[in-house]
């Protein structure tokens, strides 16, 4: 029997967005004398959970996950995923940051993924409406005072 070669997974297809954000995270360095320009305990901390939560839902890294620097902030997607099947994960990142005084915003959109990593933050940011929709979020949560998890829906 002649095994069948699959095809990749090309976008656009129903899936969710992620967009998550250390909150005050300048203010944080500062305080703690961390460095900005390498891994520090949060940053190092929050690269790691982010690449074992894009092995484990088969994420999609659009933007922001940096072995070398650290991780401030990241925008993945997951195709065929829902709100629910992901939240539950991101409220345990949440707090594991808590865990180190360190608080985090995040949106779940559910909507269109394109799939591709972004080339950089602008099309990271605004290259798919959904990306765009949790762009928004996260900037409510992070007005709304911080250490959220909005959700939402995009067209």
């Amino acid at each position: 029997m002649e095994s069948e070669e699959l095809e990749p997974l090309r976008g656009p297809v129903k899936g969710v967005v992620i967009a998550l954000d250390l909150d005050n995270f300048e203010e944080v360095i500062e305080e703690r004398g961390w460095s900005q320009w390498k891994p520090n305990q949060a940053t190092g901390l929050l690269t790691q959970l982010a690449l074992d939560f894009a092995s484990k839902h088969r994420a999609v890294i659009i933007f922001g996950v940096d072995v070398n620097r650290g991780t401030e902030e990241f925008i993945m997607e997951i195709p065929f995923a829902s709100i629910n099947d992901v939240i539950d994960d991101i409220k345990n990142i949440i707090n594991e940051l808590n865990k180190m005084s360190v608080k985090a915003s995040a949106a779940i959109v559910e909507g269109l993924v394109g799939l591709k990593p972004a080339r950089n933050r602008r099309e990271a940011y605004y290259g798919t409406p959904a990306r765009r929709k949790a762009i928004k979020l996260l900037r409510k949560a992070k007005s709304l005072g911080g250490n959220k998890i909005l959700v939402g829906y995009s067209t």
